[in-house]
């Protein structure tokens, strides 16, 4: 009896073990949530979304404020690698809180590729989350214009994010998919080692330094420039005088920075994101699943 309840003891200490799971459990981890994610109901997926459109934004704000008046009192690498660092809370909260986010979603196509899920299903819980993704990310941008955090700094935070969604504005169109592209592979690494993780604490420490990386590196994350490039056009065209006066500039300064060029800049940008983040997820479906996927279909 005694054996009996210590070899029950084991097992249940090794299905709720600390260790980190092995790639194989996370492939298979990723196409079972991917499954879950599909079949949820449209309201559910929608306020879900709705939630990391904000978080994101969240992050893309600390960060914009974390690197504002840096220039020319830090070197550039440094500036890059603290705004990276902050915008990693972003992908913390929706890691962790619990939101649909259309970047980390594209690693569904594993569970598509395994025919767990149809495409027509990845494609409606895509679109149902890009569109709150974008809620979620512009109405925040509309609260902290209100809140007028852009004159914080004498200025330098509203200068900061001008100066960003202008860069991101005048890129050529293959340039910002490429850099959509890199963002998302960066993104989704973070969301695949976030599968191997057993605590919040784990979960954690596998996104700060990919999204860091990304962040850095100054590659295109869609959703963070929902809110980076709705809140500049704000600025642009809603903020006081006073704003003008004390950075010194016009809203002439910012050419690129018009609603043809934001959209432009979300249609290259989300197309990279979607190439990146298949990438990762069909080259570990290919790895770990395919054989499973091939005996299923023949089954």
């Amino acid at each position: 009896m005694r054996l009996a309840l210590r070899i029950i003891t084991m097992l249940d200490a090794e299905s709720h073990g600390i260790d980190a799971l092995l790639p194989q459990e996370m492939a298979v981890k990723a196409e079972r949530v991917g499954v879950a994610k599909a079949r949820l109901d449209v309201t559910s997926l929608l306020a879900l979304s709705v939630l990391a459109g904000a978080f994101i934004a969240f992050g893309a704000m600390f960060s914009l404020v974390v690197s504002a008046g840096a220039e020319g009192v830090l070197p550039y690498g440094v500036t890059r690698l603290l705004a990276g660092l902050a915008f990693s809370l972003g992908l913390i909260l929706v890691i962790v809180g619990g939101a649909e986010l259309f970047t980390g979603n594209n690693l569904m196509i594993m569970a598509c590729a395994s025919r767990r899920i149809s495409v027509s299903e990845l494609l409606r819980a895509w679109a149902v989350v890009y569109v709150g993704n974008f809620v979620g990310a512009a109405g925040l941008a509309l609260m902290i214009f209100l809140a007028a955090a852009h004159n914080h700094g004498q200025g330098a935070v509203g200068l900061a994010i001008l100066a960003s969604a202008h860069a991101k504005t005048a890129l050529p169109a293959f340039e910002a998919l490429v850099r959509g592209v890199l963002a998302n592979i960066l993104v989704c690494l973070a969301v695949w080692l976030c599968f191997s993780a057993r605590t919040v604490t784990d979960k954690i420490m596998a996104i700060v330094l990919p999204v860091a990386a990304f962040v850095a590196a100054g590659f295109e994350h869609s959703i963070a420039n929902m809110y980076g490039l709705t809140i500049a056009l704000m600025i642009k065209h809603g903020a006081q005088p006073e704003f003008w006066q004390t950075i010194g500039r016009t809203s002439a300064a910012s050419p690129h920075l018009t609603l043809a060029g934001v959209v432009a800049n979300l249609l290259w940008v989300t197309l990279g994101n979607i190439i990146g983040g298949m990438l990762v997820g069909i080259i570990y479906w290919f790895v770990y699943l395919r054989r499973r996927a091939l005996a299923r279909a023949a089954a």
